[in-house]
């Protein structure tokens, strides 16, 4: 069987029968202590799985205790995944601009920064709500988005902060058109599911045992946030029971499992078939875009996640990094290629600009280019 064919049969089965693997659950090595797997370890976690989530017992050891024996501790703390949730006292884009605004229709926004916190306000002219940002999701590489209470509830900020434009715009996805209502105005209520996926996806155990507990969470995705709950791996290391170390590592899994575990947050191809269509706007969800490249091959580690991308460093930017990647498989094709030889992934994997995102993003989808082609979704 091709390698085609092998591929659709693999897409048929999730497709049509993946939903008994989604509807089982998958316990953390803290739950359910094993032996260090070998690499090459399939992986097929349930839909609604997060590594971030905190199963029943949990106890987190925090990454100051992960330091003592991994040095990529250190250098993981000043990642993105680290800093991708920062509360609104701390938060460095809202320290730096103290007073940011915006207007719709009739209704006008601000954020100012009072004290040792921030003021998220909208008004028509004649009411007006005002409420402190609890929490500033994303970096601000691309933007950021925050997160406040009304009436007890969790809602998404209608406005953004874009950082090519260093200041406000309505927050991607959101309607461009003007609200009907006040409470609209301020932003998209987080029902239940919402919530936890946004925080469990921003956060390392803000889901515990399947309720959302923001008292407990640590902002960012720490260690803990993908290898889960350390302490018992703390325990068992001064034991030196190496045997089982109760830790999750999600490195030795082969590259379709890095892509169903990082897609977990990032998106897999089942999630987003069962999305809405989404256009250009997937090119976010690079698990999926990746999955959806000819070259991908499932067990092949040399086209996974973390062959490009190290969890514990900051993103390279350097070309000549990215090109010995494609190198690793592509060695023929980099001699006979009639277009150049080196910047493979600026032609291969180009970058798109979504609307209102004020953003470009790379698409992982790794393909031979055609001018003038549509966005292949």
């Amino acid at each position: 069987m091709n390698k085609d064919k092998v591929r659709n049969a693999r897409l048929l089965f999730l497709a049509l029968g993946g939903l008994v693997i989604l509807s089982s659950s998958f316990r953390s090595s803290s739950q359910d202590p094993a032996p260090d797997k070998k690499a090459g370890q399939s992986f097929a976690p349930a839909l609604d799985w997060r590594p971030t989530h905190a199963p029943a017992g949990a106890r987190y050891a925090g990454s100051q205790a992960c330091a003592q024996c991994h040095t990529q501790a250190a250098t993981q703390l000043t990642t993105p995944m680290a800093m991708t949730l920062e509360a609104a006292k701390e938060g460095r884009i809202l320290r730096e601009h103290t007073r940011l605004t915006f207007k719709i229709g009739a209704y006008s926004y601000s954020i100012t920064r009072e004290g040792e916190g921030s003021v998220y306000s909208v008004t028509d002219g004649r009411e007006t709500i005002s409420t402190p940002i609890l929490w500033a999701f994303g970096l601000g590489k691309a933007g950021q988005t925050y997160v406040f209470q009304l009436d007890g509830k969790y809602y998404e900020s209608r406005v953004s902060f874009y950082n090519d434009m260093r200041g406000l715009d309505l927050t991607l996805g959101a309607p461009r058109t003007e609200p009907r209502s006040l409470t609209e105005a301020a932003g998209h209520l987080l029902d239940g599911a919402d919530a936890r996926d946004c925080f469990s996806c921003h956060a390392t155990a803000a889901v515990v045992e399947g309720r959302l507990r923001t008292d407990k969470l640590t902002p960012g995705i720490s260690c803990e946030g993908c290898h889960g709950p350390g302490a018992d791996h703390v325990s068992a290391m001064k034991a030196r029971d190496f045997a089982n170390k109760r830790i999750l590592n999600p490195g030795r899994f082969d590259a379709n499992g890095q892509t169903e575990f990082c897609g977990a947050c990032h998106r897999t191809w089942t999630q987003v078939m069962l999305m809405p269509p989404q256009g250009m706007g997937n090119v976010r969800f690079q698990p999926y875009r990746i999955f959806r490249s000819r070259c991908y091959d499932f067990e092949d580690r040399r086209i996974s996640c973390s062959a490009c991308h190290n969890p514990h460093e900051e993103t390279r930017r350097d070309q000549a990094f990215y090109d010995s990647k494609c190198l690793a498989c592509h060695q023929t094709a980099a001699r006979v290629c009639k277009v150049g030889k080196r910047n493979c992934a600026e032609c291969h994997m180009p970058k798109y600009e979504l609307p209102g995102a004020h953003f470009k993003f790379t698409d992982h989808r790794i393909r031979i280019v055609k001018a003038g082609e549509a966005y292949p979704d």
